[in-house]
């Protein structure tokens, strides 16, 4: 077992005492005992928060790692502005992440999840690849597999077993739902999903926040994500802008995802240019230099930005294969 390994096994039990500790919380009525309870929560997601950069670091070399942080400031302004705007509303939401092919939405999930998400990276994530699922035609595969992802036992897959088992996950900590490939789902399932499933589980959870005086202190949280851009047009499903009457059941479609152009580039540079951290970065030698010629010929080489041609460029530049750092910078997700 190399130490990578032996960090994740003591992050496993970390998690396991976590949510041990957060299901004693919500059982405890003396308020002393749960200030304790949650101080010793927080040293647990400390440590584990910890580790989990450990592991990381352990992972990535540390150019590698100071090329991620630089792409993490690339791009995706509008979307991400959406998001942090319906997110400061409500910390119950879902969000259609799209785009064309090849226009990153899995580093944009990525992105939103680590970096605009408190406490983002703990918590219940809960995975589905639909493109394995979605083109049979029958809506209980889709329940058996959401049900056995968020741990039902065979035969419990109903949309109602599976509404109440998140449910009692969110009481203890955050949960964050990701579909993939919806573009693979018939329009039909994708209605069913939204009405049957994330109507009741927001309706319920609503209404016990409605019930608390507390500020409800754990997210909710389920992304659709579409990797051809064919779900966006059902404009009927999704809400864009940020409305008085805006409801958690509705789900929001973020703006889509778009070429990166020159002021993109431009904006990006001027923010790397400043940190120190980007030194290294071979990128950084002939910035100063030539930055307009380098900007049109990354364009160029780009098919003018697509988005993950683009960070498959500046990889190439800095002297790594973007789509092996890409495994391993979005395993998780």
């Amino acid at each position: 077992m190399n130490k990578c390994e032996e960090l994740q096994k003591i992050v496993d039990i970390l998690e396991e005492q976590i949510i041990h500790l957060r299901m004693a919380k919500v059982t405890q009525t003396d308020a002393l005992a749960i200030f304790k309870l949650e101080k010793e929560i927080e040293k647990a997601q400390a440590e584990q928060d910890n580790l989990k950069q450990e592991i990381e670091n352990q992972n990535i070399s540390e150019e590698n790692c100071n090329l991620y942080k630089a792409l993490l400031k690339l791009g995706y302004r509008e979307q991400v502005i959406s998001f942090k705007k319906f997110l400061k509303a409500q910390s119950i939401a879902a969000f259609l992440i799209h785009g064309l092919p090849d226009y990153g939405q899995r580093w944009l999930l990525h992105r939103l999840i680590t970096q605009h998400i408190r406490n983002g990276t703990t918590g219940k994530l809960v995975r589905v690849q639909l493109n394995r699922i979605a083109r049979r035609r029958n809506i209980s595969v889709l329940w058996r597999e959401l049900g056995g992802r968020v741990g039902l036992k065979a035969k419990q897959h109903s949309p109602e077993q599976i509404v109440k088992q998140v449910y009692q996950c969110w009481q203890t900590q955050n949960v964050i739902l990701v579909f993939h490939d919806v573009d693979c789902m018939p329009q039909e399932y994708l209605k069913k999903l939204i009405q049957d499933f994330w109507l009741p589980l927001t309706t319920l959870a609503r209404e016990f926040i409605s019930q608390t005086s507390k500020t409800r202190q754990y997210q909710l949280l389920m992304f659709l994500v579409d990797y051809e851009g064919d779900v966006g047009s059902q404009n009927t499903l999704f809400v864009e802008k940020l409305e008085p009457k805006w409801e958690s059941k509705i789900p929001i479609k973020l703006p889509s995802i778009t070429e990166f152009c020159v002021r993109t580039l431009n904006d990006w540079i001027e923010s790397i240019e400043i940190e120190p951290d980007f030194d290294t970065l071979p990128l950084m030698e002939v910035i100063s230099d030539r930055e307009e010629e380098l900007v049109q010929e990354i364009l160029d080489n780009t098919d003018n930005g697509i988005p993950e041609l683009v960070f498959d460029d500046i990889c190439e530049r800095c002297g790594c294969n973007w789509y092996d750092e890409k495994d391993r910078w979005l395993k998780i997700y």
